[in-house]
């Protein structure tokens, strides 16, 4: 089983450490050389600390965290648009696919954690839900060849890119306002560090709303490789440890049933991949103070 960081809050306040099946060792409150997960993804040491904290005593009950963002202030996170086969058909418009990934961008402060709701805003009901897979640069790098991608890759999470729907379609050219309202959409539970190709090539991705399976790709069918998106992103900024790229995500969002289904509150939306996790979420209504 491969190791899992998360970021967390406890009563003693933000931390971040090794989750196990019986419970979490605290790294941030037992090492003082890095300030948060980030500090360690920019270091290098997912794999050392790995091994140095696997057998050492829990500090924390499962249940007695809270899980935060893995990581809460990226310099970039860079999501990518249309990267299924069937997703792709959606969209549909008598033009041949584009040789490159569509990209937009997400701020952190629309990205909320594991086992937290989602909250729709009171100026749209059409909050929707997106199952992706992430994966978190961990080596800076400029014009990255694509045989050279994986080793710019520090570790993999989840991602439900939630959006509101209208708002991706309230100006001509671009989805930003509808991608970044705050805590629309999730990241986590935690990073699995990354080892080897395998962890990517041929991985199923689903969605489940209320258990029942709305989504369902591997990531063999992805029309833009992992590699293509490292290559293609880092010819125009430099990617540095900590960035996280969202991949893409499959068809079958509320927005294309008949009619369209959108998440209310009390909704149960779970994001899986194998070999990565499971990221659940529930949804909630915008609550003024």
């Amino acid at each position: 089983m491969r190791p899992k960081f998360a970021s967390f809050v406890t009563p003693e306040g933000a931390s971040f450490g090794l989750v196990r099946d019986d419970g979490v060792v605290d790294i941030g409150r037992r090492d003082q050389r890095y300030a948060s997960l980030k500090t360690v993804v920019e270091a290098g040491a997912l794999s050392s600390l790995a091994t140095q904290y696997a057998d050492m005593p829990v500090d924390h009950a499962l249940d007695a965290i809270t899980y935060s963002i893995p990581l809460a202030d990226p310099e970039k996170i860079i999501c990518v648009g249309v990267n299924f086969p069937d997703r792709n058909e959606e969209y549909k418009d008598g033009q041949d696919s584009k040789p490159n990934p569509s990209l937009f961008i997400r701020f952190p402060r629309s990205f909320t954690g594991h086992g937290q709701p989602l909250i729709r805003p009171p100026e749209s009901v059409q909050l929707d839900y997106e199952g992706e897979i992430a994966i978190v640069i961990g080596k800076a790098g400029r014009r990255i060849a694509e045989a050279d991608a994986y080793d710019h890759i520090a570790a993999l999470t989840l991602c439900n890119e939630g959006t509101l729907r209208d708002w991706v379609r309230h100006a001509k050219f671009n989805v930003t306002q509808g991608k970044n309202f705050d805590n629309s959409g999730a990241i986590g539970p935690w990073l699995v560090p990354f080892e080897n190709a395998d962890q990517l090539a041929d991985v199923r991705l689903t969605t489940k709303v209320n258990g029942e399976l709305r989504q369902e790709d591997r990531t063999s069918r992805m029309i833009f490789t992992f590699r293509k998106i490292i290559a293609y992103i880092s010819t125009f900024t430099t990617l540095v440890p900590g960035d996280i790229i969202v991949c893409g995500t499959p068809t079958g969002a509320g927005a294309r049933f008949d009619p369209p289904t959108w998440l209310k509150p009390g909704d149960i939306i779970e994001v899986e991949a194998e070999g990565i996790g499971l990221l659940r979420n529930t949804v909630a209504d915008e609550v003024f103070p």
